[in-house]
């Protein structure tokens, strides 16, 4: 027995170690989405805050690629790094947090529903504000345990580290304020934390670390923190049946049906043996229900909760072997058609390669064709595409440039008077292609493709740089 007891963590961790190569390797192999591209555009211009998201997955791009070089492994390098010591937080913050549970089985347990959903497993191979935001809530759950189990002589530098965490998720993506508010509940209603200074003094500490992201809001007109809140104002009730469709079908396709079975168990488990697990995942969960009876919920915003839930699967005590098993294989098809796409799914529906498949190709051709236009710079409105080009140009010569107005929130470098090649996506593909429409393909069948459009003195008005 005591031969088998420690042999088992060893296998555990061996188990994540491999899990952490597989999903570096897929890092490596698979092309930058657009939204990677626009993030790794972000990080090429360091500021305390952007348009759509806080700074953090900017900083963790520009230490990735600093370490690996402007590549897709670069790009998404601290994803697959950062899932080893948020596994490990996660797992000591069952033992504090789920005290009904024996423990490691339930550190255990946590850890492996974690890991086996499409979100962390898919999502850690990616490089989005979700990573960095996944990573720091995980401590996060760490640092609470130790706050709220400790006596109060020593709970203050935990409550404190507990704010500076939270802050630093925010920092990853605005969504965290739900996990801040769920503690902020848990602590009002409990007198014996209540009157503890810590969750007090945890404030401060927190605001501190949000500032560079508020501070950026203030100098730039609050465009972030509006252009994210004012999703609030947008209400179509009509829609509430599809809205609601659409966010639990996204959860159970994120999180895996078994797994999402497992976390709503789990939840439900947690109103009668743990309240604080309640505030922490049932209010979030509440905001995203109540959101998605008037606009759409995108199926990862509730990434912020997916740590907390695979606690409260544990604390329903169900096994959880067959749903850990099912969303590891799941994953790994998923993983498997990124990478090789051996189903034969057109490209064109396909939407993993519809984002990814045929860029180096497309961008051989486009060079081409600017060369042979005399153009010196590449136009795209749509973010996506322009960050695309970017990246992908990077070693042509070739300028780019974004039309969307959110570039106008990079200070940086402009040119005006030059001759570019204005690229915009075409939804009707004419037969035969004229000269002036370029396509991405992959296995010899169209992705996506673009109209290319020669404009002299583009715009007439100065335009942020991308290169």
């Amino acid at each position: 027995m005591q031969t088998d007891t420690v042999r088992t963590p060893g296998m555990f961790w061996g188990f994540l170690g491999l899990l952490t190569v597989l999903r570096l390797t897929l890092a490596a192999l698979l092309p930058l989405t657009p939204d990677e591209a626009y993030y790794w555009v972000w990080s090429r211009h360091l500021q305390m805050g952007y348009f759509d998201h806080p700074f953090m997955v900017a900083l963790w791009i520009r230490i990735g690629t600093w370490i690996a070089g402007d590549t897709p492994l670069g790009v998404r390098l601290l994803g697959p790094l950062s899932v080893l010591p948020g596994s490990w937080a996660l797992f000591h913050a069952a033992r504090l947090l789920l005290p009904s549970r024996s423990w490691p089985l339930s550190g255990f347990q946590a850890v492996l529903l974690l890991n086996a959903t499409l979100m962390l497993g898919l999502g850690a191979a990616t490089m989005t504000p979700d990573t960095p935001l996944v990573f720091f809530v995980s401590v996060a759950l760490y640092a609470i345990g130790k706050a709220v189990t400790l006596p109060t002589n020593k709970a203050l530098g935990w409550w404190l580290l507990t704010g500076m965490l939270l802050g630093l998720a925010f920092d990853s993506k605005y969504t965290a304020v739900l996990i801040g508010f769920g503690l902020g509940g848990a602590v009002v209603f409990s007198p014996a934390w209540r009157k503890q200074p810590g969750p007090w003094l945890a404030i401060p500490v927190l605001l501190a670390t949000i500032s560079p992201v508020l501070y950026w809001n203030a100098t730039h007109h609050w465009a972030s923190l509006l252009k994210q809140g004012g999703r609030a104002g947008d209400w179509h009730p009509a829609r509430a049946i599809q809205f609601q469709s659409e966010l639990f079908g996204g959860q159970i396709g994120l999180a895996t049906p078994l797994i999402f079975g497992l976390f709503v168990i789990g939840l439900w488990a947690c109103f009668k043996r743990n309240i604080l697990l309640v505030w922490l995942g049932a209010l979030p969960l509440a905001v995203f229900i109540f959101h998605a009876f008037g606009d759409r919920v995108q199926a990862n915003w509730p990434a912020v909760v997916y740590p907390v839930l695979a606690l409260a699967a544990v604390e329903a005590g169900r096994r959880i072997r067959w749903a850990a098993a099912s969303g590891f294989v799941v994953t790994a098809l998923v993983c498997l058609q990124a990478a090789f796409a051996f189903l034969p799914i057109p490209p064109a529906k396909d939407p993993v390669q519809r984002q990814t498949a045929g860029w180096p190709e497309f961008d051989q051709k486009l060079e081409r064709l600017a060369v042979a236009q005399g153009a010196t710079v590449l136009m795209a409105e749509d973010y996506g595409l322009a960050s695309q080009l970017a990246f992908n140009q990077g070693n042509s010569g070739l300028s780019v440039f974004g039309t969307d107005r959110r570039w106008e929130l990079f200070r940086l470098p402009a040119a005006r008077g030059e001759k570019g090649l204005r690229v915009e996506e075409i939804h009707h593909i004419p037969s035969p292609l004229p000269m002036d429409v370029l396509c991405r393909e992959s296995q010899r069948r169209t992705v996506r493709c673009y109209q290319m459009t020669v404009v002299e003195n583009p715009l007439g008005v100065q335009l942020p740089r991308h290169s």
